[in-house]
């Protein structure tokens, strides 16, 4: 287990219980008691921290090497039921947004999400999570397939943005985009965007417009990235703890500023902590939004999502 900076105090804890029980299995000494009372401990150092989170410790908990990511959901929700479908028709396969169908119980389901990776090899592979405008236009081509054979719409977000290298401007970075942004407002098949990690930019824009946006309770959605706000406003990246408290951009920001609809909870500790668990939190909240979604005519789906977005910020003319 990796510890962040400020989870340093059960990393101490965990060590004594590694100790004391290892005392315990090489000598007679009994030491329930002692492993008793640091258990409670423990636990109560984790509500203490976990429950005082600033925004720039729920960033760091949302970027956890051990967090789930987009493929990790798909298969636990998903099982062995997931097809994945690659390429844009165009240019390539996207190897940072990932897509496919797969079955929520009965109901088959177009998946599609950005996807990390777990070393240094398929962190390269799949481009830190950050597509390019192939993958934009490969979850477009998805989303369409999706429409005409009537199936729900679940995209995944987890990126720190699209790719910013001159290739991806070259290929239209910007266009493919906000082209996605324009097809998802038309698209007549439920869309239930679901962010379970890093929420930035137009990275997650280009995948993030919905009938239902779901937040993970340490997540993140902004137009930039703490860090990046930090160099552009104080020119060092020194001040990305006050840029994300003045972004607003946690989860419960997000609600109270009303452009999410559901915040789950995660596992004490963060979701890596009970992977099964936050599986099963997620797919109950999907399965109870598409029911009713599925209930709502094409028209009226068109009609309200297009009000939801419509509705976002305030407009002084």
């Amino acid at each position: 287990m990796e510890y962040l900076d400020f989870e340093l105090p059960i990393k101490d804890i965990n060590d004594q219980l590694d100790k004391c029980k290892l005392i315990g299995d090489e000598s007679e000494i009994d030491i329930s008691d002692t492993y008793k009372k640091l258990e409670i401990k423990l636990l109560e150092t984790k509500k203490k921290i976990y429950s005082n989170l600033s925004s720039w410790q729920r960033v760091q908990l949302s970027r956890h090497p051990s967090r789930p990511y987009t493929l990790d959901y798909i298969r636990g929700i998903c099982g062995k039921t997931f097809l994945e479908l690659h390429g844009d028709r165009n240019v390539k396969d996207d190897k940072a947004m990932i897509g496919g169908l797969g079955k929520i119980d009965s109901q088959t389901f177009m998946f599609i999400g950005t996807q990390k990776g777990y070393n240094t090899n398929t962190r390269k592979y799949r481009n830190f999570g950050m597509s390019n405008p192939e993958g934009y236009r490969k979850a477009l081509r998805l989303m369409k397939s999706a429409e005409k054979f009537n199936l729900p719409i679940i995209t995944l977000i987890d990126t720190p943005g699209a790719y910013p290298g001159i290739e991806g401007e070259e290929r239209g970075q910007g266009e493919a985009i906000a082209r996605n942004i324009f097809e998802m407002l038309s698209i007549k098949v439920p869309i239930i965007v679901v962010i379970i990690g890093e929420g930035a930019s137009g990275g997650a824009l280009g995948i993030g417009v919905g009938d239902s946006i779901i937040m993970l309770e340490n997540t993140w959605y902004s137009v930039i990235s703490p860090e990046s706000c930090s160099s552009i406003l104080w020119r060092s990246w020194e001040y990305k703890e006050q840029a994300a408290e003045a972004l607003k951009l946690t989860a419960k920001d997000m609600k109270k500023a009303k452009l999410i609809d559901k915040i789950i909870t995660e596992p004490l500790g963060g979701a890596h902590y009970d992977r099964e668990a936050i599986y099963k939190s997620v797919k109950d909240e999907i399965v109870k939004v598409f029911r009713k979604l599925d209930k709502i005519s094409a028209k009226e789906l068109l009609t309200s999502r297009r009000k939801k977005f419509g509705d976002m910020g305030i407009f002084d003319s």
